[in-house]
């Protein structure tokens, strides 16, 4: 089966469908979504976006004082010109997430929208829907897409791989994304797409870790997809650890916003001690990287399961009206975090780095972007600041959406059908379960927190001979959703490593106990591919 559109948008989060709502007027576009379009990190996302909105100065704040606090979060390894296109791009994008309806969560005078604070943030700044802000914006725009004539859905579909004209054809000199193949779960059967622009808006890789506060939708498909198509990727080996994901044995993956120590929750060893002020000045409000140590240093150091959150010494009416989510959650689970102390621990949340992007969201290959997680902008640079990710989103969406409507139109390449009159169906599918949690395991034990050069080796040791086996079973049965999702997290998981192996220094969210300093000219960690064919 074929299919061509004008834009193909591979990703149904907040990145996706900002792009897809810029361009849908004058252009045809799919959106391919591997499970439904509310199911994205994008909707998963409780703290807010950041933002200055007043022009210059708001109270005492300022776009400056956005850009120093992102690049001292980012441990110098941030783009400075990216990082003031971001800041200064931050009220224009709220302003359009208002125009399209979001109702952000305003003062109890209505004087202005209610701003709080995270960690990293020198001033109250976060623009927020209670402690939903992803779910809230994504409901929102997720109806306005599905109301546009101009735009296809493909729902429960998993794109395959990029198609090139390098791929197509041998002989081509220039490298230029076609389309792609897509699978669809509801038939088990693979399609072609064409597209004059092909955007990967896939979001993370949090499934690569065996604790992750990210859906299982966010395996790295397209980082995985960009490398194998010849894109070169960057910094992968800044894994963001959220401080605070719940401890509990039927809560899966649910976050405890940063919100929460914005607000004065203090985090607490089981006995009811604060630990957060031996470990820096900042104390609870210091950059996740900071805090996620210090967490995972106490719980190792004292052979802890968790540590404990703790904002009982805030009235019953404020947390209902700040986190009313949250205490709803965790309710259901026996924790009335107003008389109880939260249990909480680290787990993996997002990738700093990705597909290596410019200013308009464009990759190495032409008519090839990457926005939202999936690439590596130069935003964040070693430590993403809280509540930048949904900006970044905002703004590389619009950035790359603008890029698109001044493009030039293009033929639609005739693309060849996929080929799978060589494999059979598969005999058996444990190999792929059993692969897929002894990558999560061993990539949280020697890839996580803290890191060393014999664990990074470990890992990578394994992953080679991991990988050679998913390929053979790739090669010669069916793929399914499955299959496609671990050959992806296979390959994200040997970047992150790669990358790690490279960096012979601690910074930001990397720390190796093996080089435990600060190199005096940091520069970002790049990967080229080898021997791609396309």
């Amino acid at each position: 089966m074929k299919q061509a559109f004008d834009t193909l948008i591979i990703g149904s989060g907040l990145a996706g469908l900002t792009m897809a709502l810029q361009i849908a007027d004058t252009k045809r576009v799919c959106i391919v979504s591997k499970r439904e379009v509310s199911d994205s990190a994008s909707s998963w996302a409780q703290g807010g976006i950041a933002a200055v909105l007043n022009n210059e100065v708001s109270n005492e704040d300022s776009i400056e004082e956005h850009i120093q606090d992102t690049l001292i979060a980012g441990a110098g390894l941030c783009d400075a010109e990216i990082t003031r296109l971001v800041a200064t791009n931050a009220r224009e994008a709220v302003e359009w997430l208002v125009d399209q309806g979001v109702e952000f969560t305003r003062e109890a005078d209505n004087s202005g929208f209610h701003l709080t604070r995270e960690g990293g943030h020198s001033q109250r700044r976060i623009v927020h829907v209670a402690d939903a802000t992803g779910n809230a914006v994504q409901k929102t725009l997720a109806q306005k897409i599905r109301e546009h004539a101009n735009i296809t859905i493909l729902e429960n579909h998993i794109a395959v791989d990029l198609l090139t004209s390098q791929k197509v054809s041998k002989s081509a000199t220039e490298n230029r994304c076609l389309g792609a193949y897509v699978l669809d779960n509801h038939t088990g059967k693979v399609m072609t797409i064409a597209a004059q622009q092909t955007v990967l808006a896939t979001g993370g890789a949090g499934k690569v870790y065996l604790y992750t506060t990210n859906p299982d939708v966010s395996t790295g498909d397209g980082i995985a997809m960009a490398w194998r198509a010849g894109c070169r990727v960057a910094n992968m080996e800044f894994i963001q650890f959220h401080p605070t994901c719940l401890f509990h044995p039927h809560a899966k993956s649910f976050l405890i916003s940063e919100a929460v120590r914005g607000e004065g929750g203090l985090l607490l060893l089981p006995d009811g001690t604060r630990f957060m002020p031996e470990h820096d000045a900042r104390e609870e409000l210091a950059p996740r990287d900071v805090v996620a140590r210090a967490i995972d240093f106490e719980m190792k150091k004292r052979g802890l399961d968790c540590v404990y959150l703790d904002i009982t010494h805030k009235p019953l009416a404020f947390i209902k009206e700040h986190f009313p989510n949250i205490y709803a959650r965790c309710l259901e689970l026996g924790i009335d975090i107003s008389k109880q102390a939260i249990p909480v621990v680290p787990a993996a949340h997002y990738s700093c780095g990705g597909v290596m992007v410019d200013a308009q969201g464009r990759t190495d290959i032409a008519n090839l972007y990457a926005i939202g997680e999936t690439a590596c902008t130069g935003l964040h640079g070693a430590n993403r600041l809280a509540s930048n990710s949904l900006l970044e989103c905002l703004v590389f969406g619009r950035a790359a959406a603008h890029d698109i409507l001044n493009a030039p139109s293009q033929a639609i390449s005739q693309l060849p059908q996929w080929d799978e009159s060589r494999v059979t169906d598969a005999d058996e599918e444990v190999l792929i379960t059993h692969t897929w949690d002894e990558l999560r395991r061993f990539m949280w034990n020697y890839v996580g927190i803290v890191r060393t050069d014999k664990r990074l080796s470990r890992a990578l040791h394994r992953i080679d001979m991991l990988r050679d086996e998913v390929q053979e079973f790739y090669s010669n049965f069916k793929i399914s959703n499955d299959l496609i999702e671990l050959r992806n997290l296979l390959q994200v998981a040997e970047l992150i490593v790669e990358s790690a192996i490279s960096r012979k220094e601690s910074r930001g969210l990397h720390y190796s106990k093996d080089h435990p300093n600060l190199e005096s000219d940091p520069i970002p960690t790049v990967l080229e591919p080898k021997n791609y064919s396309g």
